[in-house]
């Protein structure tokens, strides 16, 4: 009886746990809308998670984890840096796409990478500030994604570490090829990809919004989400979290304005 003791809650536990990690991974028989989430620091969210934005979410709106598990999105999506990983626009953004599609649910693919310039998003690229390979693992995370649903949208905020010396003029053509290789991934050389402009609070990255204006005059169902009256958290660098948030609506407003012209066509 006292081996009993000792061994039946382990056992108990152990089975308890087997169980929870098997139905994480196959409890979604649910089709997702998809949504993926790339870039750098602001994409990954640097805001605050303050009492009022903390209990954000909705439950049609699940996040793809680092375990590549699906659950219910909650602040912080991202992992990329877990110490500083905070209020990004992505689920205000999934919230709101929750809401134009009230029979959908949706899911979204955190991807970004704090700290990348875009030379970090070529295939086979390096980030050794975090160890990873940004644009590689990306792949596999919206390969593994893609088995729940189809890719409705890509979301794209990046930039700040372009936005000095010559690199400017290189970004236009470096996200071109970009935009390319995510349609071509997903199988959809129509798939929106919505752009958000840089914070308007540092002359430099004035830089990167003027070539991020570009986008859409060379791509077919592209657009640009504004960062206008958008306020920083204090480092002239990342947003706050309402206005992360308020990022998260305007990439959902676009979003939704492009997905009706596609269908009107």
């Amino acid at each position: 009886m006292t081996i009993l003791k000792k061994t039946f809650p382990i056992g108990i536990i152990t089975m308890v746990m087997m169980i929870a990690n098997l139905h994480a991974q196959t409890n979604m028989d649910k089709k997702l809308d998809l949504y993926i989430l790339v870039g750098q620091s602001n994409m990954a969210g640097r805001g605050p998670i303050t009492p009022e934005i903390a209990n954000e979410h909705n439950d049609r709106v699940y996040m793809f984890t680092k375990d590549q598990q699906w659950v219910i999105a909650k602040h912080p999506l991202h992992f990329d840096k877990p110490k500083v990983s905070a209020v990004g626009p992505g689920l205000t953004f999934g919230i709101a796409m929750a809401q134009a599609y009230p029979k959908a649910n949706i899911g979204l693919i955190p991807c970004a990478v704090g700290g990348t310039p875009i030379e970090h998003w070529q295939i086979g690229a390096f980030d050794k500030a975090t160890n990873t390979h940004p644009y590689d693992d990306a792949v596999e995370r919206i390969k593994a994604a893609m088995k729940y649903g189809e890719v409705k949208g890509i979301i794209w905020h990046q930039g700040e570490s372009n936005s000095g010396g010559e690199k400017p003029k290189l970004y236009l053509a470096q996200l071109s090829e970009l935009i390319q290789r995510f349609r071509a991934l997903v199988g959809n050389n129509d798939v929106p990809f919505i752009v958000g402009e840089l914070g308007r609070y540092r002359p430099a990255y004035a830089n990167i919004n003027t070539e991020l204006a570009k986008i859409p005059t060379i791509f077919p169902y592209t657009a640009v989400a504004s960062s206008e009256g958008l306020v920083h958290k204090g480092d002239t660098t990342h947003f706050d979290g309402a206005s992360a948030q308020e990022l998260g609506r305007r990439f959902a407003a676009k979003m939704l304005e492009v997905q009706k012209s596609i269908k009107k066509k």
